[in-house]
């Protein structure tokens, strides 16, 4: 139906052949052409295609509320928002601004718009368009009161003479004003135990009750969840009748493989690496990157019930290129190329994303629980490598004996004075040869220096900022 052509009144609405459906079948239809015509369900999901996004599937399917249970930064928001495009662009709703809800022209839900509907002949009665955009309301559930999502009597309604068990006494909350939408409540655990009750009414009966005194509507709403399973799980955190009344569970996880991290890293991130000052990334400095979120998420100074958000790889990568690039602007160095030593920055964007486990890290501060899962994660990377390319050379390289400094402001070429080349196995591993530049030879030298002290291949001493590796006599 076209924007020209859309009904504005009641008599045009059902002259058009518009049908009335619920949000649930709207959402199911809707899906189903999504489905058949081979279009993408969910853009910018990754390494869910084979586990949660088939399981979202036939809850759509089979018209379920749905609860979304995984760890923090495991994209649980994000797949609840994704669902409203399963919506109908628009819908119509009577043009009366009184009515606390958009009501369907066809079923309307409250006496007003009832004896509304019933008094006027149908080219009386405006009709207006609820864009899919606005269908969608979401809630954190920390500090969230009965009367915010739920209603309360209204005061001056009381005492205008309404009775409080008269549906006009009530101010809507905000799921009774997303009918014919879509609700979501995040961290469902956390919610009061009332409002829990309250959410139980509209799951089994669709209805409000406020007070003791129920007001019985024909809510239609489709209702989304999430939550952490340390506390989903946990005894008493969540009322029994609720958890038995949501349709399905969406376990999430976080990404299988590193690779997949990286490209939801990269994606997330959303950085310009081109401009006036360019940067160039070596992929193994990505995959550094991304290995100390799996690190953490695998460390026993961490607390793993709370999880390793993907935030915590986002926030670091941004980090690691704004400070590659802040020593290109300074050193006049283009382009610029993340090392190891622009790391040593990672503090400020990890520190208050990892909880510690206290039993675990034996009161380690959270700056020394850091340092260990990066070494850890450059270990790793670095010994992938050395499988991948072999070692016998990397020792030649250096020669015994020899001291070199590194740091994030140190120029390029002062690399290149030192160590001219990298050993040949390692050129197309580490990317030197494909650049060429000075940068990309100096990042690949400090990865080389770092593996190697993270093997226990050489010593290392900090002072002002710059790391001196040496190599034993």
């Amino acid at each position: 139906m076209s924007i020209l052509t859309k009904p504005t009144n009641l008599r045009e609405l059902r002259e058009s052949g518009w049908v009335s459906k619920s949000v649930k079948q709207e959402v199911r239809d809707n899906f189903v052409r999504f489905l058949a015509q081979g279009e993408e369900l969910f853009p910018g999901i990754v390494g869910y295609d084979d586990t949660v996004i088939p399981e979202i599937n036939l809850a759509l399917l089979a018209g379920h509320d749905l609860l979304f249970l995984g760890e923090k930064g495991q994209g649980k928001s994000r797949l609840m928002r994704q669902i409203a495009r399963f919506l109908d662009e628009e819908i119509p709703y009577i043009d009366d601004s009184s009515f606390p809800v958009h009501e369907d022209p066809y079923n309307p839900i409250t006496t007003a718009a009832k004896r509304m509907v019933e008094a006027h002949a149908p080219e009386d009665v405006p009709i207006a368009w609820w864009h899919r955009d606005h269908r969608y309301a979401e809630r954190l559930a920390p500090g969230t009161k009965f009367a915010d999502i739920i209603g309360e009597i209204d005061p001056s309604k009381l005492a205008a003479g309404t009775s409080m068990s008269a549906e006009d006494a009530l101010h809507f909350g905000l799921i009774p004003r997303m009918h014919r939408g879509i609700f979501a409540m995040n961290e469902i655990p956390e919610l009061d135990e009332l409002v829990q009750v309250g959410l139980f009414n509209i799951l089994e009966e669709r209805d409000v009750q406020i007070r003791g005194y129920p007001i019985t509507f024909d809510i239609d709403v489709m209702i989304l969840f999430s939550a952490n399973p340390s506390t989903y799980n946990r005894s008493g955190k969540v009322i029994p009748q609720l958890k038995d009344r949501i349709g399905s569970i969406i376990h999430t996880h976080y990404p299988r493989q590193r690779a997949l991290g990286i490209e939801i890293m990269e994606q997330e991130a959303g950085i310009d690496l081109g401009g006036e000052y360019p940067v160039v990334v070596p992929y193994f400095m990505r995959e550094i990157i991304e290995q100390i979120s799996v690190s953490a998420r695998k460390s026993k100074y961490v607390d793993q019930a709370s999880g390793v958000s993907a935030r915590f790889s986002i926030a670091n990568y941004r980090t690691m290129v704004a400070s590659a690039r802040h020593r290109a602007i300074r050193l006049g160095e283009k382009p610029a190329v993340p090392r190891i030593s622009d790391l040593g920055h990672l503090a400020s964007s990890s520190l208050g994303k990892l909880e510690l486990d206290m039993m675990g890290s034996h009161q380690m501060s959270e700056k020394q629980v850091l340092d260990s899962i990066v070494a850890h994660a450059i270990k790793t990377v670095f010994e992938e490598y050395v499988d991948k390319h072999g070692l016998e050379e990397i020792g030649k390289l250096f020669g015994r004996g020899i001291k070199i400094e590194v740091g994030d402001m140190l120029p390029s070429e002062v690399y290149v004075d030192r160590l001219r080349r990298v050993p040949p196995a390692w050129e197309k591993a580490l990317e030197v040869n494909a650049s060429g530049s000075a940068a990309m030879r100096a990042s690949s030298v400090e990865f080389i220096l770092a593996g190697l002290y993270a093997t226990d291949r050489l010593s290392r001493s900090e002072h002002h900022g710059r790391i001196t590796y040496e190599f034993p006599q």
